[in-house]
């Protein structure tokens, strides 16, 4: 497998108070994570920035206006409850929509086989018109779109397995049966959604786990509901909302996986796009909280996606 690792110095400059879980640290502690010998062969790029167009792939120019109006010139303000931004935050979430959008390209065009995206802030909480939970933009939202665009995807796959539910991107694709949207997370917990019954135009799949489950109860989530949504849909492009917050040492909810369950669960989906997508899988980095939990899960995530 052909693996391409998007990556950017302004995703540091993104700054949050201190204390906040969101913080820069991730990424140093993912980056000292990809320096064993396993990740020698690992591509890694600079992202490029997007232009703030492509937000509107996936949400309205007033929305777009309304955040760079919100961004400050000097130090942290607070845009949202638990939302934050600094002067660069902007850069760091065109320049996140940029690393996703050059990842539907390199599958599409043959460069990769599939992309991980190490970018910051996150994206799947924020909604069609609504900043939230960290989120100022929903970059796998505006990929998928973008494959629809510039690729002729006619059936994109979105999969999350961030232990919160991705509320954004059931919210944008709500009535559009040609994206999948797929989520195990824990309920309940924020930001709320995500229930069973949630299910938009038949393209909804909800896999709720239930604080403390484990291992063999994200398993048969995923074999039970997502797994068979995924083959009746037959994707030609599978997104990943790679979320690495379910982890046992996670201090933001109360679901105990380990690290190999995100090496299973994208071998999974990796399965998936062998069968119908000519392999094609991009991942975008979601929530994650404790430092040793992200670089454990995001290392075997990045491994297996490396090794097919």
């Amino acid at each position: 497998m052909t693996t391409i690792l998007y990556e950017h110095p302004v995703f540091l400059e993104h700054h949050v108070p201190p204390g906040h879980p969101e913080r820069p640290d991730r990424l140093r502690a993912l980056n000292a994570a990809l320096e064993h010998e396993n990740f020698k062969s690992l591509k890694r790029l600079e992202a490029p920035v997007a232009n703030e167009d492509a937000v509107t792939l996936a949400h309205p120019e007033s929305f777009l206006i309304e955040v760079i109006r919100a961004m400050p010139e000097e130090g942290v303000r607070q845009i949202e409850s638990d939302t934050h931004a600094s002067p660069e935050s902007l850069k760091a979430a065109l320049t996140g929509i940029g690393g996703a959008m050059a990842g539907v390209d390199d599958v599409f065009t043959g460069k990769a086989d599939n992309v991980f995206v190490a970018s910051r802030p996150p994206g799947h909480h924020a909604e069609h018109d609504k900043v939230m939970g960290f989120c100022l933009f929903n970059n796998v939202a505006i990929a998928a779109r973008h494959a629809q665009k510039a690729h002729g995807a006619e059936r994109v796959a979105i999969v999350d397995f961030d232990v919160h539910h991705g509320n954004g991107t059931q919210d944008i694709f709500w009535a559009d049966p040609s994206v999948l949207y797929c989520s195990t997370h824990q309920m309940p917990l924020y930001p709320g959604t995500g229930s069973r019954h949630e299910t938009g135009a038949g393209n909804i799949v909800n896999a709720p786990l239930s604080p403390n489950d484990d291992s063999a109860s994200f398993r048969d989530a995923v074999r039970s509901r997502i797994l068979p949504a995924l083959n009746n849909f037959r994707p030609d492009l599978v997104i990943i909302s790679a979320g690495f917050d379910a982890h046992y040492r996670d201090p933001l909810a109360q679901i105990n996986l380990v690290g190999e369950d995100f090496d299973w669960i994208t071998g999974q989906l990796m399965d998936i796009a062998g069968k119908y997508a000519g392999n094609r899988v991009v991942s975008v980095l979601e929530g994650g909280y404790d430092l040793e939990g992200l670089a454990e899960s995001a290392g075997l995530h990045i491994c297996r996606l490396m090794k097919g």
